[in-house]
């Protein structure tokens, strides 16, 4: 297992310009991690700045930590095929940078409807699936593994997850699996890691504190598809079983990459510092 850090962890730092994506790189290296995942648009940008592709290669290079993985959002749910084919193009393109950068997985979200019904789910699959399929086998040429991550409601149950790994049907298309976020869809995350494990391409460690639907906390919290609240948590610290999922991961001889996912309300870098002494600490003693 190479633990390391998600870039989207330190946004808060980035955002309010305390923090470059090369400070970023050189702190993940400075705790301890050994890698780092690179998810664009949230706190640097490379449209509006191309030449953040070297410096991230050299930077990571120079303080010894592997890019792990690259993750941008898309949803090939639109109201024309023009639009369809738009967003295909646009997400090969991103695994061109991908290769640039000199990952090997790629994280990209496939869709996004405001009613998340298993009806729509059924009728997006197969047109999800085409799009999947060919991002897939356009980054097959560079041994680049893509992914679908279990977030944004309408593809996260562990089922969904699964349904279309199996209907892309490529062995380079595989799951950005995420333990935390199935609490969003309201399912066990212990169970839903148990199933979905095997397909994972790479491992995001997050956490939630969650309440009850009838004990609204107020401020800073969000809601599960059932209406129970939910805030983001330090890994460890929340209301997840860490030591079972992890033992769970472990056990299952998974040797891949784990990301600290952090995105609760303290200070960024306090927080996912702590996130990455706790689940290392934790691996270590299950």
């Amino acid at each position: 297992m190479k633990l390391g850090i998600s870039s989207y962890s330190l946004f808060q730092a980035m955002h309010a310009e305390k923090m470059s994506i090369a400070e970023v790189i050189e702190w993940t290296a400075e705790i301890g991690a050994q890698h780092i995942e690179i998810v664009p648009k949230l706190g640097f940008d490379f449209d509006v700045n191309p030449e953040l592709e070297e410096q991230i290669v050299e930077k990571a290079k120079s303080v010894g930590i592997d890019i792990s993985n690259y993750a941008i959002g898309a949803n090939f749910i639109t109201e024309t095929e023009e639009q369809y084919e738009a967003e295909i193009a646009r997400v090969i393109s991103e695994v061109d940078r991908v290769n640039r950068l000199g990952a090997k997985l790629m994280r990209h979200d496939v869709a996004s409807r405001p009613d998340t019904s298993i009806a729509n789910f059924n009728k997006d699959l197969e047109r999800i699936a085409h799009a999947c399929r060919r991002i897939a086998d356009h980054a097959k040429q560079y041994d680049i593994t893509t992914s679908v991550e279990n977030h944004g409601y309408y593809v996260q149950a562990s089922d969904r997850v699964q349904s279309l790994i199996h209907a892309v049907d490529r062995p380079n298309f595989k799951t950005t699996l995420d333990v935390g976020n199935f609490v969003c869809v309201d399912e066990n995350p212990v169970s839903a890691v148990k199933n979905n494990l095997k397909y994972a391409s790479m491992v995001h460690i997050k956490d939630f504190y969650i309440r009850p639907s009838y004990r609204n906390p107020g401020e800073g919290w969000f809601t599960s598809t059932s209406g129970n609240y939910l805030r983001g948590a330090i890994a460890g610290q929340g209301d997840l079983d860490m030591y079972e999922i992890l033992r769970i991961v472990k056990q299952s001889g998974y040797d891949g990459y784990m990301s600290i996912e952090y995105e609760g309300m303290e200070e960024c870098t306090k927080g996912t510092k702590i996130a990455f002494d706790n689940v290392n600490r934790i691996w270590n003693e299950v």
